[in-house]
């Protein structure tokens, strides 16, 4: 069950006022995490890059707890007709600074040394299908699924080695200068101690956009819910965070940066993101 703080929960109220700069790019979030139903475009490619560092971060299976710093965490969306898109996201590394240790699930394998460790990134690979474009009267409706590979091993600490999928209903709305999406779905978390195992747990999404002058102030709530009766497996039980940010244009690309924190119980973790996009003509087009 969520249980948000009193102060956690004022500021995610705070955090729904939002909006997008360029509406030719809503398919792109930075810097948020609830998807748009609406791809790049047919013969674009998207390129999002950026760094965040988390403080207060636990990593159940490995027993370790510290700041993570992610970089340059690289996505690539590249438009397929005028209705869907390819995604590849998790192009990146990560370093953790240990701060303490507990206990974890017995597995060998998983016993980083030193004051910090270093590893790879879960790259995800999705697709995602609009079959409803808005109407004044109708928002837009989409699909998206997504695979996340296990390229970060669990022998640094940071990685659990398992593969997880995701499919989501997706749904937005311009309703003048505020852009409203919506994401609801279920995802298959592997259990990283037992490889016979998983828990199913549903997805959620929810951001709002909002147009200042040339700025644009963003954010959401994102997370997903075990379905687990007892304690689920590590790694796999209920999970929320809330994101607000600044989105900026220059030119082709748009800067972008925020301040995230966890609504859950088990989630205490907090810290602050940056980045880039740019959209361009897509070198796989005609």
């Amino acid at each position: 069950m969520i249980r948000i703080p009193s102060g956690r929960l004022a500021a995610a109220l705070c955090l729904l006022f939002v909006w997008l700069t360029d509406r030719q790019a809503l398919a792109q979030q930075r810097p948020l995490l609830t998807e748009d139903p609406d791809p790049v475009g047919d013969g674009k490619m998207l390129i999002e890059a950026g760094i965040d560092h988390t403080w207060t971060l636990y990593f159940p299976v490995s027993g370790l707890k510290g700041n993570l710093l992610r970089g340059p965490l690289l996505g690539i969306s590249t438009g397929v007709g005028p209705s869907a898109e390819l995604q590849l996201d998790g192009l990146s590394w990560s370093r953790l600074s240990i701060h303490e240790r507990f206990d974890a699930p017995p597995a060998p394998m998983r016993d980083p040394t030193g004051d910090s460790t270093s590893s790879a990134e879960d790259i995800v690979v999705g697709t995602k299908l609009r079959f409803l474009r808005e109407t004044a009267r109708r928002p837009s409706f989409g699909f998206r699924f997504a695979t996340r590979l296990p390229t970060a091993g669990d022998e640094k600490g940071i990685g659990l080695d398992t593969m997880d999928f995701f499919q989501s209903l997706l749904i937005g709305k311009s309703i003048r200068s505020t852009r409203v999406v919506a994401n609801f779905g279920w995802a298959i978390l592997s259990d990283p101690t037992n490889g016979n195992s998983q828990n199913d747990v549903v997805s959620y999404g929810l951001s709002l956009v909002h147009r200042l002058g040339t700025f644009a102030i963003a954010a959401d709530i994102n997370g997903w819910l075990s379905t687990r009766r007892g304690t689920p497996p590590p790694g796999t039980d209920t999970r929320g965070m809330a994101t607000f940010g600044l989105r900026y244009p220059i030119g082709q690309v748009r800067l972008d940066g925020g301040y995230f924190t966890g609504v859950t119980a088990s989630d205490e973790r907090s810290g602050v993101k940056g980045g880039i996009t740019w959209m361009f003509d897509s070198v796989l087009g005609d």
